[in-house]
């Protein structure tokens, strides 16, 4: 049975409906019972805090939620978005979100398949399974007992069930990667190809509008270009997209598209979720939709 529900649904090709929020227990707390399937702690852009982050992890737990349901994990999924770019190789970020129990870490900024290739190592252990020929080889530390805690599992399934998906076909652990440049954007059927381990790619169409002259002007034809370009070339290969930005107003277009992660800003644009999960749902029944992999 799996705890990670956003693997989990991507194997059935459904869509996820996410959102970011604060890395504190505030923002976990603001966003438990809004009806997510995932949750972005934001820690590229607010303050990286590893006491919050745990704070917040704990606040998402609803016991009588966890008592009641077939799984151990929240209802939302916590990932965790690091402060560092992906060619930083800032592994230590990863390593202590993944020791706290998320879920899975999005990496910003990656750019080439070596910061790719650092990515989906940093979120494995070293394994003498593992061929660093074919695969990128674990690089993550050792230290389970709080992440096994949280998932609710004895260490040793922990270690069965803690590799990135779908590299492990069991793992339970997501790699998203930010695709937010021209260069990425450039490179991304090579990391696509060269590296596995990548389950989730997301456009980050903020930054990528700020390098072709149209800062957050994400309905421009430029940005829409290069944006349906991450979407064609994720869709070639069988990998879940995620849009950033999914509003009541274009979110007929995002499903359209093809989009497989959706995100809305947090509670407010609730009416938009709704509204995604209703034709997300209809489409799905109809069989217009054909499942990611």
């Amino acid at each position: 049975m799996r705890l990670n529900t956003i693997i989990e649904k991507f194997e059935k090709g459904e869509r996820v409906f996410a959102t970011f929020a604060s890395p504190d227990p505030a923002g976990a707390v603001a966003v438990r019972d809004a009806g997510y399937d995932a949750l972005i702690f934001e820690a590229e852009h607010k303050p990286f805090d590893v006491p919050q982050l745990k704070d917040a992890m704990q606040y998402l737990l609803d016991r009588r939620q966890v008592f009641e349901a077939d799984t151990l994990a929240p209802r939302t999924i916590p990932l965790v978005r690091i402060p560092p770019n992906g060619g930083e190789r800032s592994q230590w970020h990863a390593k202590q979100a993944l020791d706290l129990g998320a879920y899975g870490i999005i990496w910003p900024h990656v750019d080439t398949v070596e910061d790719a290739r650092n990515a989906v190592a940093a979120c494995r252990y070293p394994s003498i399974n593992q061929d660093p020929d074919r695969e990128p080889f674990g690089l993550r530390g050792d230290s389970p007992a709080w992440a096994a805690r949280y998932w609710g599992t004895p260490i040793g399934e922990y270690y069965e069930r803690a590799d990135v998906w779908p590299l492990a076909p069991e793992g339970e652990i997501l790699v998203g990667l930010m695709i937010e440049s021209v260069r990425a954007i450039e490179n991304l059927e090579d990391i696509l190809d060269q590296v596995p381990g990548i389950g989730l790619i997301l456009v980050g169409e903020g930054d990528l509008s700020q390098e072709l002259g149209v800062p957050r002007q994400f309905e421009h034809p430029t940005v829409q270009a290069h944006r349906n370009r991450v979407v064609e070339i994720c869709k070639s290969r069988g990998v879940p997209v995620a849009h950033p930005h999914v509003t009541s107003k274009n979110v007929d277009e995002v499903l359209e598209t093809g989009y497989d992660f959706l995100m809305t800003a947090p509670v407010v644009s609730y009416p938009g979720l709704v509204r995604g999960r209703e034709l997300a749902t209809a489409q799905i029944e109809a069989a217009q939709i054909q499942p990611s992999r």
